[in-house]
């Protein structure tokens, strides 16, 4: 059964659409739907803050409660509201009162043209709704995604660390049990489809709907996120026939732990896994803080990064080193492959027609065994790797026991240096053995130049990181890695 209209709140009003084209982003709609030009378009990319909004959802854990992120409405196809709240810059004042995210910023005088305003205000508002004070860590986190090139940043920043301990309710506080009812009884609403200008988007509740969706349109193009799919859109120009939406299948969405292995569903957000992967692997929890921002990593997903098969996708290479798996789905039959395995070529994959990717499973440490990431950018944040190296090594009586190094960048696909691990397992971790692992990468690897770096860049970046991580396994005392960048 389905429902031919997508339901959402925008701020604290129940809006139904239809007959829109599926392919029209969360700003397109503000500005040329709605007449909300506050929200406003930078880039278009994800990339420059000055879209956000906020997305207000039912908790996956606990339904009674709302979890607020911030999200870049550019790169966000209208039909991902269905079932949440969308919260904007022209509902925070109340009753001729700056909300307490818009008064800092005039008591710091935190903005000069005003452009980038309404971002930095929606990102900080969403900060507060789940932290009443923010370190300056954190606050740097939350505005990481926003830029502004005219005010300077420290004035933005004292504004979103001032405390909302004290501060009256704001209106989304006074409404918030009515908000959860309405979301609730959306929730219930049949499948959501959306059909304008001959585009066509379904949003399925289940793997199996999902399934049989894909079984009867098996061209149809997977969306979770979006934050990389929107851009063919965005910045291509392209429309895209059939959008099958995957974020409202509950199954998708999870994070389990065995005593093995931690499983994560392909539609779970990064900032819902995060903190998990980083109590096992520290390297990997940093690594994925440079994955985009703090919007991108709230819409963005595990199973988009892995699927959409791209050479400098930032998980795929530390996953292979890990030996990670993924179960892929087809009309209920399932599979489980090694995740160095999926990749064919460039951007050709072992996926057959209708299947999908249902989840993740990452293998926990064993006693001894580490991760090493080093992700090369031209910027800390935000930025796409040049070259991105996992090396997962351990060693027994002074041997390396145990060596998988998997790169990103260095080839069309993410890829294993079998000829420098052949160099390394079962010797001793010396400047020798390094050297020839070093020296074995240029059988593992041709790369190409492009405008992010070239050959001979590329491989002697590979070349030192392999000397990096042995420097940092022989010494906890030596600085290698910049930490302390803002």
């Amino acid at each position: 059964m389905t429902n031919n209209s997508v339901h959402f709140l925008l701020n604290n009003d129940v809006v139904s659409i239809e007959n829109i084209d599926p392919n029209l982003t969360v700003l397109q709609y503000l500005r040329e739907v709605q007449f909300s030009t506050g929200t406003k378009e930078g880039c278009a990319s994800g990339d420059c803050g000055a879209c956000t909004v906020v997305l207000a959802e039912l908790d996956g854990d606990n339904n009674e409660q709302l979890h607020y992120k911030s999200i870049n409405s550019c790169i966000t196809f209208v039909g991902n509201l269905h079932g949440k709240q969308l919260i904007t810059i022209e509902d925070l004042k109340e009753q001729g009162k700056l909300h307490h995210a818009q008064q800092t910023i005039v008591d710091n005088h935190g903005t000069q043209c005003g452009f980038c305003t309404p971002g930095f205000v929606m990102s900080s508002f969403a900060l507060h709704k789940h932290n009443n004070t923010p370190t300056r860590a954190q606050v740097l986190e939350a505005l990481a995604g926003n830029l502004c090139r005219c005010t300077g940043y420290r004035s933005i920043i004292e504004a979103a660390i001032t405390s909302s301990i004290g501060v009256d309710d704001d209106s989304f506080a006074k409404h918030y049990q009515q908000t959860v009812q309405t979301l609730t009884e959306l929730q219930k609403l049949p499948t959501p489809v959306l059909t304008g200008n001959g585009h066509h988007f379904i949003a399925p509740k289940s793997i199996d709907e999902l399934a049989y969706e894909l079984v009867r349109e098996p061209k149809a193009t997977l969306v979770a996120g979006g934050t990389d799919l929107a851009l063919s859109v965005t910045q291509h120009l392209a429309s895209i026939d059939k959008l099958v939406y995957v974020g409202n299948v509950a199954a998708l969405s999870t994070i389990e732990e065995t005593d093995s292995e931690i499983v994560i569903g392909s539609a779970l957000p990064y900032s819902k896994f995060i903190d998990t992967l980083h109590h096992y692997y520290p390297d990997l929890g940093d690594m994925i803080e440079r994955i985009g921002s703090k919007q991108v990593r709230n819409n963005g997903t595990l199973g988009g990064n892995i699927g959409n098969a791209s050479p400098i996708g930032d998980m795929p290479p530390a996953l292979i080193a890990l030996g990670a798996t993924m179960t892929l789905h087809v009309n209920g039959v399932e599979r489980t492959i090694l995740v160095e395995d999926y990749f064919v070529d460039y951007k050709k994959t072992v996926l057959k027609p209708s299947e999908f990717i249902k989840s993740v499973q990452i293998p926990k440490p064993k006693t001894g065994q580490i991760l090493k990431l080093y992700k090369i950018s031209k910027r800390i944040d935000d930025d796409i790797s040049a070259v991105l190296a996992a090396i997962f090594i351990a060693q027994k009586d002074q041997k390396i026991s145990h060596v998988r190094i998997a790169f990103g960048g260095m080839a069309a696909i993410p890829k294993r240096a079998f000829a420098a691990e052949a160099e390394l397992q079962g010797n001793c971790l010396t400047k020798d053995t390094v050297a020839q692992a070093k020296q074995a990468l240029t059988l593992d690897f041709k790369p190409m130049s492009d405008v992010r770096a070239s050959e001979k860049y590329r491989m002697r970046v590979a070349q030192n990181l392999i000397e990096k991580c042995f420097v940092e396994l022989q010494s906890q005392t030596i600085a290698t890695r910049v930490v302390n960048y803002a």
